[in-house]
């Protein structure tokens, strides 16, 4: 998830680089550092995240050479736990927390989606249901939702906020039926689109996550290069 305490919210901008270009990694190039703390097998599913972005987009993931002031930092952050991550670049050290699995907290490293889905984040990418028009598409029911989690339903307005294509319930940025609810089987989002069944998976980039990202880092401007990702995107996407 995206964070959204008062604290963090500061730096929830929209992902309208030409309005905030300085929430873009700079010429698709995005320098990480992975800890040390992770056991071999979360390190494997973490790099798997970042080598899918590599060849699906033109955004280049480079590991950090120790002087590029801006870089990933993934991490297992203590406090607070969790999948999270800032939307976009806001500089330094920016923190990606992949919790590991445990008794009492979330497992972000069960399948490569979840880091995926935290990395998108980091690139500039909000949830799918925060768009501005997504009450066309769901409905979202507060009052099954956990409380301290009503913000993470909150909608992005049209002017901080660009989308290229249409929605979509597929996409690995959006929500589930299910996701913060207070009582296990009442739903916090459901789809207004007849024949709509699945909203929202946590296993692999749907076609539209890779073509909006590549449509936020330029990749589809040159024809030669659009028709490459054009084809990745609707070959692998889900």
């Amino acid at each position: 998830m995206a964070l959204t305490t008062e604290f963090y919210n500061f730096w929830r901008v929209g992902i309208r680089f030409d309005v905030f270009p300085e929430k873009l990694w700079k010429g698709g190039i995005v320098p990480y550092v992975i800890s040390p703390l992770y056991e071999p097998s979360e390190t494997v599913t973490i790099m798997k995240a970042i080598r899918t972005l590599s060849f699906m987009t033109c955004v280049r993931f480079i590991p950090w050479d120790g002087k590029k002031k801006d870089y990933l930092l993934i991490w297992p952050i203590k406090y607070p736990k969790g999948c999270w991550s800032f939307v976009g670049r806001f500089g330094g050290a920016q923190i990606v927390s992949l919790q590991p699995p445990d008794k009492r907290g979330p497992n972000c490293l069960g399948t490569e989606g979840r880091a995926l889905h935290e990395l998108m984040h980091a690139l500039g990418v909000f949830h799918e249901q925060s768009r501005w028009d997504r009450d066309k598409f769901v409905k979202i029911h507060y009052e099954n939702i956990i409380p301290q989690y009503k913000s993470n339903f909150d909608k992005e307005s049209l002017e901080n906020t660009t989308y290229s294509f249409e929605y979509d319930y597929d996409s690995i940025m959006h929500y589930g039926r299910h996701f913060f609810s207070k009582k296990k089987g009442k739903p916090t989002i459901t789809p207004k689109q007849p024949g709509v069944k699945t909203i929202g998976q946590r296993d692999a980039l749907s076609k539209g996550d890779c073509l909006k990202l590549n449509d936020l880092y330029g990749c589809l401007k040159n024809p030669k290069t659009r028709r490459k990702y054009y084809n990745i995107c609707n070959f692998l996407g889900v």
